[in-house]
């Protein structure tokens, strides 16, 4: 699993809004065209989520969190070809926030749809969007 980080200039409750609302997620994941929620939470956050990329590639993952620690974790809702598992943390810092960001490839995943996920392109694309739309 590889894992990167990324300071970021903004609110710790807009950034975690982004990160965890999956109409968001099209807005700054690359090659992803659409994220529909399948089931929320009680509070509203999403449990279920279907991906679809670009490359005709599509699954299904299942989330949970630590909300008092701002984690949000997934993992393929089944053995899927080519999803992906992993984790998010967003600290506060003394100007923004540092989101750690943690990504592993199920077997499967095209090489190209690697680079799409690379986690450092990921984190980087995340951290413009927030800087880039504002509240």
């Amino acid at each position: 699993m590889e894992i990167v980080s990324v300071d970021v200039q903004r609110p710790l409750d807009a950034c975690w809004r982004v990160f965890t609302t999956p109409s968001m997620l099209v807005h700054w994941v690359p090659g992803l065209v659409g994220a529909t929620l399948v089931a929320a939470r009680p509070d509203g956050l999403p449990r279920e989520v279907r991906f679809e990329f670009a490359a005709a590639l599509h699954y299904t993952l299942l989330y949970s969190y630590d909300v008092s620690e701002y984690v949000v974790r997934w993992e393929p809702r089944e053995p899927a070809h080519g999803a992906v598992r992993g984790f998010a943390r967003f600290e506060s810092t003394d100007v923004g926030i540092r989101l750690t960001y943690a990504l592993e490839h199920e077997p499967g995943r095209k090489a190209a749809e690697r680079v799409l996920d690379d986690p450092e392109l990921l984190v980087q694309s995340f951290a413009r969007y927030m800087h880039e739309h504002r509240d």
